[in-house]
C-alpha cells in the first residue's frame, strides 16, 4: 500500500520528469495548490485590480492564524509577516538597547544571516561569541560555557544548516530564563518539517523564511515576537501600516500597533501571502505530527542506505533527537565537489554543504528518489 504522503507527491507536486528534488533545505518547489493560488490572484488583478481588497485582508489574517498554529503560539497577534529571516533578525539586533561590553552567544555553525547581523553590532561595543559545537558532545553546554553576567542574548538555529544537527531548544530556553537572557531562534530549517512549540521552548523571538520547508515563495517570512518582549524592541521602520488605527488615512495623530504588525511598516506582499497560505494549508492539512514523522522516516532511510555502503560516510548525527530532515554524507577518497557535479548532472537537486553532499527530502518525497540518489553516489567513478 502506498504511503499517504506519497499520494501527496502524485496529487500536489508536478516536478519535471526525471528530476530528483532533495534540496528543501535551500529552496523548495511549490505545491500545485500554491501555483494555482498565485495564478488565480494574478488573473484577479488583471481583470479587476483591488476590487476584492477586503478578501486580501482575510487571507492575510488567515496566514497569521496558520503561522500561529505552526508555532503553537498563544495568539496570532505575536506574528508579523516580514520579507525574510534576515530582516527579522535585524529587527531584534537593532531594536534592543545595547550597552558597551554586552555580549551575544551563538555557535560556529550558523548560517550567515544569524552571524553577520550580530557581528555588525561590534560598532556598538557588543561582543559576538561563537561556541564551537563541531566536536562537542553537548552543543548546549558549549553555548552555556560562553555566557556570563554581560550576556544579553543567545541566538541559535533550531537546526544547523550544514549537517542537520538539531538543537535542544527547550533546554536552551530554560537556561535563558534562569539567567535573564533573551532567546532568539532562527527556525528556517525546522518550520514546516518538524513540530515547533514556541511556548514550551520559551523563545522571545523566532523567525523563518517561507521558501524552504514551508514550501512557499522567497520574499516572505514569519517573525514571532513574544508579547512580553515586544516592547523591548525599538522600531527601525515607520509607515502607514504599522500604526494602531491602520486604514484611517485622515487621522493626524498615530500610535504604534499593539500587535506584531508594528514591524510591518508598509504595504504587504499580498501575492506572497496567497502563495504561502496555500503552502501552509497543505502542511497543516497533512498534520504537523505526520509531516515530522514522514520527514524523519526519510532521514532514517537514508542513514541505513548510506551506512550499508562502506564507500559512503555519514556526517549527520544519527543520535536520537539530534537529526532532522537534513542528511549530509561524503564518499571516501572522493572530492565532494566532484560528486556534487556528478549528482547534479544526473538531475539530483542537492547541495554541497558541511564537507559533503546535503540531501533534504520532504515528507512527500518518494523513496525511490532516495534510492536513485544514493545509487548514483555509489556508482560514481572519479
Amino acid at each position: 500500500m502506498k504511503e499517504e504522503s506519497q499520494n501527496y507527491f502524485d496529487k500536489e507536486f508536478n516536478l519535471r520528469e526525471g528530476l530528483i528534488y532533495l534540496n528543501h533545505a535551500a529552496v523548495s518547489p511549490w505545491p500545485v495548490r500554491t501555483a494555482k493560488a498565485v495564478q488565480s490572484f494574478a488573473e484577479e488583478n488583471m481583470v479587476q485590480g483591488s476590487l476584492n481588497y477586503l478578501k486580501w485582508i482575510e487571507v492575510d489574517n488567515g496566514l497569521r492564524s496558520q503561522a500561529q498554529e505552526l508555532l503553537n503560539a498563544r495568539t496570532k497577534d505575536s506574528m508579523a509577516l516580514v520579507k525574510n529571516t534576515s530582516e527579522a533578525l535585524s529587527f531584534v539586533a537593532y531594536g534592543l538597547d545595547w550597552k558597551e561590553s554586552d555580549n551575544i552567544v551563538s555557535t560556529n555553525q550558523e548560517f550567515p544571516s544569524n552571524r553577520i547581523v550580530w557581528e555588525s553590532l561590534r560598532q556598538k561595543g557588543v561582543e559576538f561569541r561563537e561556541a564551537d559545537i563541531s566536536t562537542s558532545s553537548s552543543p548546549e553546554d558549549a553555548i552555556f560555557s560562553l555566557t556570563d553576567n554581560r550576556t544579553r542574548l543567545i541566538t541559535i538555529s533550531s537546526v544547523q544548516f550544514p549537517t542537520g544537527l538539531r538543537m535542544e531548544l527547550a533546554r536552551i530556553g530554560e537556561f535563558c530564563k534562569s539567567k535573564g537572557i533573551l532567546f532568539c531562534v532562527d527556525a528556517i530549517q525546522s518550520l514546516g518539517a518538524l513540530r515547533f512549540d514556541v511556548e514550551s521552548i520559551g523563545a522571545d523571538f523566532v523567525m523563518a523564511d517561507g521558501h524552504k520547508w514551508m514550501l512557499g515563495p522567497e520574499g516572505l517570512g514569519i517573525f514571532y515576537c513574544r508579547p512580553e518582549a515586544m516592547e523591548r524592541l525599538n522600531l527601525t521602520q515607520y509607515g502607514w501600516h504599522m500604526v494602531e488605527a491602520v486604514g484611517d488615512f485622515d487621522r493626524r495623530d498615530w500610535s504604534i500597533a499593539k500587535t506584531a504588525r508594528r514591524f510591518e511598516c508598509g504595504s504587504s506582499n499580498t501575492l506572497g501571502i496567497y502563495a504561502l497560505s496555500a503552502s501552509l494549508s497543505l502542511l497543516l492539512e497533512t498534520g504537523k505530527e505526520q509531516v515530522e514523522r514522514d520527514v524523519l522516516k526519510r532521514s532514517e532511510y537514508l542513514f541505513e542506505k548510506i551506512k550499508s555502503n562502506p564507500e559512503l560516510e555519514l556526517i549527520t548525527s544519527t543520535a536520537s533527537g539530534r537529526y532532522s530532515g537534513i542528511v549530509t554524507f561524503r564518499r571516501r577518497n572522493v572530492d565532494p565537489a566532484a560528486l556534487y557535479r556528478h549528482l547534479s548532472q544526473h538531475n539530483v537537486v542537492c547541495a554541497l554543504r558541511g564537507g559533503g553532499i546535503r540531501l533534504s527530502p520532504h515528507f512527500y518525497t518518494p523513496y525511490d528518489h532516495l534510492d536513485r540518489a544514493i545509487d548514483l553516489a555509489e556508482g560514481y567513478i572519479p
